[in-house]
């Protein structure tokens, strides 16, 4: 058995911890400074728990010492400090993180490491350029990426149509740091928030727009190579124009303390969500111009015996499928290892990974 520590335990944390627990391959530590969220957490024999102050460095350390990974499920601006005790204490990194500079603190630490450095191993960035990467090797050359994802209620209800799903802070830090993209063939920032799209997927109509770190490191992969390549987050129409209200207008984009504040006492938290999965790749093969999609929705469900939200289930799922790849060697022992390096094929006849195709597993024993 593994012995892994999750840091972070609250509905992401504590959705990975049980899914690793229930295989019996996994013995979990949970790691939190909240005791409460560690006294909710899931009771499991496999499961322990410590409270742990992650800005107290030698704490930190000590207790990532002795184990075979740490997996990140914290907020996105103490990452990096995981990141960096792993490295000091010899454990294999694993993260969920959105964050551009984040990835990139990681990148840098992963130089010369004898531990795998495994970032952005969510839904997206995360799953969705596995989905694309995949995508791109049925053409000769490229031409365009589009890469689409929301989490999203199955039943909205108010102006904003949307209820939180998932960290409010990294929420908030997607609509408001710069987007990497590829322009006509060149690496570049856009700003959060713009060129808005509308499309139809099963005769629901919803709208996308640029938000920060959904395309991981797969643009920097596919620099040169493709000539178009966005990522766009995918919410019901209306939302956008609202949130550029809040942002710009009311300029709660410089305080991030009261916006968070009005999001979690104004929208309440839903379990009833579905994942909105849509990337399209163009391009051409044997001398024609090609589009191949892929398209996909993942709702709530019951999975190691625990209801969870699909935003639960498809960023647990990711972090949990990397893990066991890593654990049974189909990936890289050592070094950065990139999202689009892992096989498709190889996370959808995964455990945890055959939670992104519902149609081929019983949610109820995934795991």
């Amino acid at each position: 058995m593994k012995n892994i520590i999750v840091i972070g335990g609250g509905k992401i944390g504590g959705a990975i911890a049980i899914m690793l627990a229930s295989t019996g391959d996994y013995l979990v530590t949970v790691a939190d400074r909240n005791e409460q969220q560690l006294a909710n957490l899931d009771k499991h024999p496999a499961i322990t728990t410590i409270r742990l102050d992650i800005s107290d460095r030698a704490e930190l350390t000590e207790a990532l010492t002795g184990k075979f990974a740490v997996l990140s499920a914290a907020p996105f601006n103490l990452t990096g400090l995981i990141a960096e005790a792993a490295k000091v204490s010899g454990v294999h990194y694993l993260d969920l993180t959105e964050d551009v500079a984040t990835t990139k603190r990681v990148e840098q630490l992963a130089q010369g490491a004898n531990v795998a450095f495994i970032p952005q191993c969510g839904l997206a960035p995360g799953f969705i350029s596995i989905v694309a990467n995949d995508l791109t090797k049925n053409f000769d050359s490229l031409d365009s990426v589009r890469m689409r994802v929301g989490a999203l209620p199955q039943y909205p209800s108010n102006a904003l149509n949307y209820n939180l799903t998932w960290s409010t802070d990294g929420l908030i830090n997607e609509y408001i740091e710069p987007c990497e993209a590829i322009v006509e063939g060149k690496f570049v920032m856009v700003p959060a928030m713009e060129e808005r799209e509308e499309f139809s997927l099963d005769g629901v109509t919803y709208e996308a727009f640029n938000t920060s770190g959904g395309l991981g490191t797969l643009a920097k992969s596919l620099e040169g190579r493709v000539r178009t390549m966005n990522y766009r987050t995918i919410r019901y129409p209306g939302h956008q124009a609202i949130i550029k209200a809040l942002l710009n207008d009311l300029n709660l984009k410089n305080r991030r303390d009261v916006l968070k504040d009005l999001f979690e006492n104004a929208l309440p938290a839903t379990m009833q969500d579905v994942v909105v999965i849509f990337v399209t790749v163009c391009g051409w093969k044997d001398g024609r111009y090609l589009q191949e999609s892929y398209a996909n929705k993942v709702y709530a469900g019951v999975v190691a015996g625990k209801r969870m939200s699909a935003i639960q289930i498809t960023t647990a799922a990711g972090i949990t499928t990397v893990l066991d790849l890593l654990t049974n060697d189909r990936l890289p022992q050592r070094g950065f290892v990139r999202q689009e390096e892992i096989s498709l094929e190889d996370v959808l006849t995964n455990r945890f990974g055959r939670a992104y195709d519902p149609k081929s597993m019983d949610l109820k024993k995934a795991v």
